[in-house]
């Protein structure tokens, strides 16, 4: 979002998730790394509103992870423990499976539409050469096919998860790209086929082999047992 914080007004009025989509991006950035400090004069002045959707935001946010609160210290960025970055993963295996199954039982053709949609531009953009265009439709088939659960409570998960991974890691490109996308074809196929366990057992497959395609974007902090974490004193950036 721009610092003058046109984004964050709808019809005329501040809107807090807006701002806490702001605030969110740029921790998953890293514009604002581990361990600063998130002043709510200034990010209210950074995003163009008022301090109150501010402290809703880093509420939202603290619930998330992303932040952390102290009395009388305020607010933080989170330093996420090597530990933590690796928990992500494991359970992005356990849930992605779970969605899958969910998605086989519950989509819609509506669903179905968009997920033959977008393995057939991957497929193309392979073709083409074009891997470095996959990413954002891999994002895209994860969404869909977590939205494709209809599941609220799993859907809210998933997309916390994501986010989450997406901060703390870099993806690297599929080494076969071709395989990748054919997967998530035969992937589409069982939901589409309405076949849970299938369709269970590809996503587990596909998440077995995601933890070698990322690396930790910045160095994390070990955790020590018994010690309390601690807080930057450098303020965000405007």
């Amino acid at each position: 979002m721009n610092g003058d914080g046109g984004g964050a007004r709808e019809g005329g009025r501040i809107s807090t998730h807006a701002v806490c989509t702001a605030i969110r991006d740029d921790i998953v950035s890293g514009t604002f790394p581990p361990g600063s400090r998130l002043i709510e004069e200034l990010l209210a002045r950074r995003y163009g509103v008022s301090r109150v959707p501010v402290r809703e935001a880093l509420r939202t946010l603290a619930s998330e992870g992303f932040v952390n609160t102290r009395r009388h210290a305020g607010a933080c960025v989170a330093e996420p423990t090597a530990q933590e970055a690796a928990d992500l993963l494991e359970v992005r295996a356990l849930l992605e499976p779970l969605g899958a199954a969910r998605a086989a039982q519950r989509r819609t053709e509506a669903h179905l539409k968009v997920l033959r949609g977008l393995v057939r531009l991957g497929q193309e953009r392979v073709r083409a050469g074009r891997t470095g265009e996959l990413r954002p439709l891999a994002d895209w088939f994860d969404e869909t096919l977590a939205q494709a659960s209809c599941s609220p409570s799993l859907i809210t998960l998933l997309t916390q998860l994501r986010r989450k991974i997406a901060w703390m890691y870099a993806a690297e490109p599929p080494v076969h790209p071709a395989e990748t996308w054919e997967a998530y074809g035969a992937l589409v196929d069982a939901v589409a086929r309405g076949d849970a366990e299938r369709a269970r057992a590809l996503a587990a497959a596909r998440t077995d082999r995601a933890p070698g395609a990322y690396r930790l974007r910045r160095p994390v902090r070990q955790a020590v047992p018994g010690a309390k974490p601690s807080a930057s004193t450098a303020g965000v950036r405007t």
